[in-house]
């Protein structure tokens, strides 16, 4: 049943324009971004062999794609979440689905791993441009895998909220709004969290932005997954507990 849901959330975001137009605009964005660390990498790569341990192409391009992937991911998470279950509830269907023999986790489950399949299919898109990189040199795989696996597991964090802000209102846009907002406030605690110049552990571990920047360095601690499978877990509990508490009000 959970598959189910997934494929039927899944199907109803490419039957919008909303996917399609996701995928063009960011595929555009960040193909020039790509051509344009190319082109710098191939301009200063004299100057950077005469430099120890000077940054490869893997730091200058890789890194810097799945950095600007991951802040266009915060804004496009809230567009893809905001109408998960806030439309559901403005149309009514939702009452239907409270009604039904599936259990809640299953339409949480299945509503977020439904989003989870289209932003797979993104990140599969964004993978192919660094990907075309070893026709013509050599990448470092590890540093390739480690960023990848941050981008994979930083829009399934910002998902996992959205789904449990889209889950408090019908209205699609109030939910878009309230989890750019909660997401941007994340980012920003993980610059205050050095701002003074000591840099804070506590604010540090709660921005989702800072365990990424590990990953995007090659770097894939433990403690940052964890810490990603948390924020996950809490949020799609909240969203089932919410769903529960819906149910015996009717």
């Amino acid at each position: 049943m959970i598959l189910h849901i997934a494929t039927r959330e899944l199907k109803s975001l490419f039957l919008s324009p909303l996917a399609w137009t996701i995928l063009a605009v960011i595929q555009v964005i960040l193909a020039w971004i790509f051509l344009v660390q190319v082109e710098t990498f191939l301009t200063i790569q004299p100057q950077l062999a005469a430099l120890p341990y000077a940054p490869g192409v893997t730091d200058m391009v890789v890194g810097e794609l799945f950095a600007w992937a991951s802040v266009l991911l915060l804004i496009i998470c809230p567009l893809l979440t905001m109408r998960l279950l806030s439309e559901e509830r403005r149309s009514g269907s939702l009452q239907l689905l409270l009604s039904s023999p599936v259990s809640m986790t299953q339409i949480a489950l299945g509503k977020y791993l439904g989003v989870m399949f289209f932003i797979f299919i993104l990140l599969a898109q964004i993978t192919l441009m660094p990907l075309s990189l070893y026709i013509g040199t050599s990448l470092d795989s590890g540093k390739l895998i480690a960023g990848l696996l941050g981008s994979m597991l930083l829009p399934a964090a910002f998902a996992s909220a959205g789904l449990y802000l889209s889950s408090m209102t019908k209205n699609p846009l109030v939910a878009a709004v309230s989890t750019f907002g909660l997401l941007f406030m994340l980012l920003i605690i993980n610059f205050a969290a050095g701002s003074n110049g000591e840099r804070s552990e506590i604010f540090s571990y709660l921005s989702p932005m800072s365990h990424h920047i590990n990953m995007l360095r090659g770097v894939v601690d433990t403690r940052d997954v964890i810490y990603y499978l948390l924020f996950i877990t809490t949020f799609i509990t909240l969203t089932i507990r919410h769903l529960d508490a819906q149910r015996l009000q009717k």
